[in-house]
């Protein structure tokens, strides 16, 4: 893409998710992530009523008077993303593709940490890590990570979700509100999410789009896979091929929703060519 094009499609999306931002999320978001977290202030004598699990055992033993620790709510959190990059990302029949949604909702999130003076990190990943961007604030930075999504192309096509998570774990020391946004076209990853989420407060993003729920009857088609390269033929005139796909589809589905309710961690569905403020609002507003 050329840079004078690549500039444009920036602007048309800092505009667009902007103006979304400060109108709905901003609020949402403070609602959602702020205060989660909670860090240490000081130390006071203890009084009837505190959580004996507060008390701070070494001052208490150097006064022989029982003292307990005093934690506020963090103001300032790192959001970290973790955007899927893989080849399925190339795919959408709704008017955007996969990739476009993601690009999307990564600036919308971006635009809603920085109006909420947060920090924002970006981890993109196929089946290995493909580049790291450090948590930083600022508008700048902001139209970096959208400039990246639109033109940055990965050196491989498959998934590793378990990957970006342990590389989210190892490189991210303090705890942060980290957004996972894949279609979940993966398995195997469920130990890592919930290790993860041990340490971070996830959410994942589920994106996809309608023809991969159902398949319309219109003859012989030729589909590939884009993550493997296989090819083959599917007659769609066949009800048995229909309804064994949208079997297919119900079975991927649930699996992830086993996952994320083992693991604990809250999430949202989203099609392209739809509408996603309402649900990322219903995710936020339910946290």
């Amino acid at each position: 893409m050329e840079a004078k094009d690549l500039l444009k499609k920036v602007r048309k999306i800092e505009i667009k998710t902007r103006g979304l931002t400060r109108q709905i999320f901003a609020g949402e978001y403070h609602s959602a992530f702020k205060g989660r977290g909670m860090t240490f202030s000081e130390v006071r004598e203890y009084q009837y009523g505190d959580d004996i699990r507060s008390i701070d055992w070494n001052v208490t033993a150097r006064f022989n008077h029982p003292f307990v620790k005093v934690f506020e709510e963090e103001r300032e959190l790192t959001v970290m993303l973790l955007i899927d990059v893989s080849a399925s990302g190339d795919f959408g029949t709704q008017e955007q593709l996969k990739r476009n949604l993601i690009t999307e909702i990564a600036a919308v999130l971006s635009f809603s940490a920085i109006e909420n003076n947060d920090k924002i990190g970006v981890i993109m990943f196929s089946d290995r890590i493909e580049k790291f961007i450090p948590p930083q604030k600022g508008r700048k930075h902001i139209l970096r990570i959208i400039r990246e999504l639109l033109n940055f192309q990965p050196q491989s096509n498959g998934t590793d979700i378990s990957e970006s998570l342990r590389f989210l774990t190892n490189a991210i020391k303090k705890r942060c509100t980290a957004f996972l946004i894949s279609d979940f076209r993966d398995k195997g990853y469920a130990r890592s999410l919930q290790v993860a989420n041990n340490k971070h407060d996830v959410a994942a993003l589920h994106i996809f789009d309608q023809r991969e729920t159902v398949i319309p009857s219109v003859g012989l088609i030729r589909v590939l896979d884009a993550e493997t390269g296989r090819e083959r033929w599917i007659d769609t005139s066949r009800n048995r091929v229909r309804e064994s796909y949208a079997m297919k589809w119900e079975s991927h589905l649930e699996m992830m929703k086993e996952i994320f309710t083992r693991a604990g961690v809250d999430h949202v569905s989203l099609q392209t060519g739809a509408d996603y403020v309402k649900p990322i609002m219903r995710l936020f507003k339910k946290r």
